[in-house]
């Protein structure tokens, strides 16, 4: 019977335990999207703390495609000495660590790229940030543009990557016909709207190997009009299998999806409550047998704990409790099962915001009472 604590493999990387931390935007990284000595610490108290596998914060492939001040990015050689600190100091401290790559597609900030954001369509004063459709070169420029950050992230020693195709980042937003209305190639039929992920895909790997892992975080489902849904995710599920992926993170949701957004708000009293994407990872083990990662409302030990034991997923990836207690994976071990602390209420991305870092505002004033 699968355990929360037994010794797993993911391709050729050994997970000491079955936690992964979910990547988290942390706003901590220098203007130019550079590792700074802050957020390496920030790093190291993850894999202290006992998270098996820690996934860094969405790291931009390319400078059009940054979505916030104080993201990390990972689109020069020239800013990756701070990444292969990380990854150092993360191995030193006992951890594993993954780099997600990501793009922001219609997300991305011009303000700090300069630049016109990329995306599937046209979104032009149709309540969404401007944004041009992609054409020509664009799909080959950003294919090219992960594998070459997934060769980066590999030069800098860390353990794997995670292609970000969630939360309507541009990879989710070619997925979902709630911001997709192309009608050539790469729009339409899902295979067309899958067609970018999975030419990023191949792209990666052929820059990797075969021997390094290589993994994609995508939604269960939009929870928007017309988006991606659960029986859509699946058959992109099937097509990442069979192109070679060797694990995915399912989560859910844009920041169109109201109540529904990725990092939901409110409390978690019952665990009856937790885990929001349960019905999609079971659905996703009965087609597909890529190892899945499982992020959302995960908030007690007794919950992850039936998470593996159930089969419903082979991972459980936790984000905001992680920000309160980075520790509560050793606690959790030690015989201490009380519920994570978190509370759900996102205030802990109003310091980031300001540019003051992560941290739990809640646990803060505690300390300092």
């Amino acid at each position: 019977m699968a355990t929360l604590f037994e010794t797993t493999k993911i391709k050729n990387m050994s997970l000491a335990n079955r936690f992964v931390r979910s990547a988290t935007w942390e706003g901590m990284a220098e203007t130019n999207g550079s590792c700074p000595p802050e957020l390496i610490d920030l790093m190291v108290g993850l894999a202290e703390g006992g998270v098996g596998l820690i996934i860094t914060s969405h790291c931009y492939v390319g400078r059009e495609g940054q979505a916030s001040l104080g993201q990390l990015g990972i689109y020069s050689v020239k800013i990756v000495s701070g990444l292969s600190a990380m990854a150092a100091a993360v191995h030193k401290a006992g951890g594993k660590i993954a780099v997600q790559l990501a793009h922001a597609g219609c997300h991305a900030d011009p303000s700090l790229t300069g630049q016109m954001p990329l995306g599937p369509s046209s979104t032009k004063g149709e309540g969404m940030p401007s944004c041009r459709a992609m054409t020509g070169d664009d799909f080959q420029m950003v294919a090219e543009s992960f594998g070459r950050a997934a060769a980066r992230a590999q030069s800098a020693g860390f353990d794997g990557v995670q292609i970000h195709a969630a939360h309507g980042f541009l990879l989710s937003e070619f997925l979902s016909p709630f911001y997709n209305r192309r009608t050539d190639q790469y729009g339409g039929s899902l295979e067309n709207r899958a067609r970018l992920l999975l030419e990023v895909v191949h792209n990666v790997r052929d820059r990797v190997g075969d021997r390094f892992p290589v993994m994609v975080k995508m939604n269960s489902e939009d929870f928007v009009p017309g988006g991606l849904g659960v029986e859509e995710m699946l058959e992109v599920a099937s097509m990442l299998e069979k192109a070679g992926i060797d694990a995915v993170e399912l989560s859910g949701g844009t920041r169109y999806s109201g109540d529904l957004i990725p990092s939901r708000l409110g409390r978690l009293d019952t665990e009856k409550m937790e885990v929001y994407y349960s019905e999609a990872a079971k659905k996703f083990k009965k087609r597909v047998r890529v190892p899945l990662m499982l992020v959302g409302g995960i908030r007690s030990y007794t919950v992850a704990e039936r998470i593996v034991r159930e089969g419903i997923a082979d991972y459980v990836s936790l984000s905001r409790p992680l920000i309160r207690e980075p520790d509560l994976v050793n606690r959790w071990k030690s015989g201490d099962t009380s519920r994570a602390k978190c509370l759900s209420d996102n205030l802990c991305f109003g310091p980031a915001r300001a540019g003051e870092g992560l941290y739990c505002v809640v646990e803060k004033g505690l300390d300092q009472e």
